[in-house]
């Protein structure tokens, strides 16, 4: 089979003036930007989330609550639709934004649902006697939780986040659905135009793979850098 295979076609012209090389490196590109991006917003939101959820404020604890089952609960899929479709259709002035944005908020709030989930249970690991002190020295909930529960309660969910931020690389391939010219788009696309499926996939995949690979690489070098010894989440 391997006789068959004909890796010149990255070489040859698309009939846009460019060749399958320069538009396979332009979609991964946008992959790259739609993955950083929700992974952004996933994190800001997520972790906020989170945080609402384990306050002693009744009202806040149901926010956090509803957010997170609300977005866990609805496949991603269909946030994309609905984000494309129909709140365009009732915010009339999101008619205007790009789709690469749309596909952005629905990708990060879909994750923001599992890293709310991911900071809760580092924040619930945490003893008790923590929040008791930083309280009892005086520091208000904000800034027991910014100087003494966060910093290690992200420690101990790291690698779970981690493993969300490669899985956004993955579920962006869900933006073809809404036209964003990313990895996935372009197999579709190309393998169409040049009958060349194999050697078409086999590259987007190594793309999809170096690129959730590369993240997982950073997080062990920030593991490694902010680890305790002797706390949970060390690095062994």
């Amino acid at each position: 089979m391997s006789s068959n295979w004909d890796w010149q076609v990255f070489l040859q012209g698309t009939g846009g003036g460019r060749t399958y090389l320069e538009w396979l490196l332009s979609a991964w590109g946008w992959t790259v930007a739609v993955s950083a991006m929700a992974l952004a917003v996933a994190l800001f939101v997520g972790a906020l989330m989170g945080i609402l959820r384990t306050t002693p404020h009744k009202g806040w604890v149901l926010v956090g609550n509803a957010w997170t089952e609300v977005f866990r609960n609805i496949p991603l899929l269909v946030q994309i639709f609905i984000w494309y479709h129909v709140i365009p259709s009732i915010f009339l002035a999101l008619r205007s934004v790009p789709s690469f944005w749309l596909v952005v908020f629905a990708l990060g709030f879909f994750t923001s649902a599992r890293v709310s989930e991911q900071v809760k249970a580092g924040i619930q690991a945490l003893p008790q006697g923590q929040r008791h002190a930083g309280l009892a020295m005086g520091l208000t909930l904000a800034q027991t939780y910014r100087y003494v529960l966060l910093p290690m309660a992200f420690r101990i969910v790291l690698p779970p986040l981690t493993s969300e931020a490669m899985n956004i690389v993955k579920n962006s391939a869900v933006a073809f659905a809404v036209s964003v010219a990313e990895l996935t788009m372009f197999a579709m696309q190309a393998q169409e135009e040049t009958s060349r499926g194999v050697e078409i996939y086999i590259a987007v995949t190594g793309l999809y793979f170096l690129s959730a690979f590369a993240i997982n690489r950073v997080a062990l070098l920030i593991e490694n850098c902010i680890s305790v010894p002797g706390m949970i989440g060390e690095h062994r």
